[in-house]
């Protein structure tokens, strides 16, 4: 988040109002990673961004939920964009409607979710642009749904139906007549143990400060 004194600095008081706000909204703008050139490989994708694999390994280890699962649900839901959506409705096949639903970010969570998130999870600041915050999010949830539902923490594919349902209609088994469902279930459990078995292969390598890094 940027500072507010310094978001004064950059926008100089001499630049006309609207100016100014134009401005500041490229400065924040900037501020959101773009997407891995790499997506299928979470070997790449930390690599280019170490500060995406420390938040990631911290939701591991506040939650539980293996960083291999946690990334394969951010890679199904939006894959990697911070500004993601669904797509809108259309009106007479043309006009653009309202949006399915309230879902956004990273991780494609819904507002009432979301809130609930902050407040139970005492992070009442974040926001769902935040790498850092959607991923702990996804593992927050995950974690209940372990906990409600009894899913193993590195089955991908039933954790992604209880995300997706909700852990009631997990329970009642409401994915079972959703084909399209199963099939999302099914890539995220198999990107999940692909990316399992790429981390095993450069998890000590990212785990090296930038001191180390400079000494290998």
């Amino acid at each position: 988040m940027l500072d507010s004194n310094l978001l004064n600095n950059r926008v100089s008081c001499s630049y006309p109002k609207k100016l100014k706000i134009l401005l500041a909204g490229v400065i924040l703008a900037s501020c959101v990673a773009s997407q891995p050139n790499n997506m299928t490989n979470v070997c790449a994708i930390f690599e280019d961004r170490r500060g995406w694999y420390r938040a990631a390994k911290a939701s591991e280890d506040r939650w539980g939920i293996p960083i291999a699962v946690n990334m394969a649900f951010i890679y199904q839901e939006s894959s990697f964009r911070a500004r993601a959506r669904p797509e809108r409705t259309r009106v007479l096949w043309v006009l653009p409607g309202p949006r399915p639903s309230s879902a956004y970010g990273y991780a494609q969570a819904l507002d009432s979710t979301w809130d609930e998130y902050q407040v139970r999870s005492g992070n009442g600041g974040a926001s769902r642009t935040d790498f850092d915050d959607a991923i702990d999010f996804v593992a927050w949830y995950n974690a209940n749904s372990t906990r409600l539902s009894g899913i193993e923490t590195y089955d991908a594919r039933n954790l992604y139906f209880a995300y997706h349902e909700g852990n009631g209609g997990f329970q009642r088994g409401t994915y079972r007549s959703k084909d399209w469902l199963v099939d999302a279930a099914n890539r995220v459990q198999q990107n999940s143990e692909r990316f399992s078995s790429q981390l095993s292969s450069c998890q000590v390598e990212l785990e090296k400060n930038w001191f180390q890094r400079l000494l290998s």
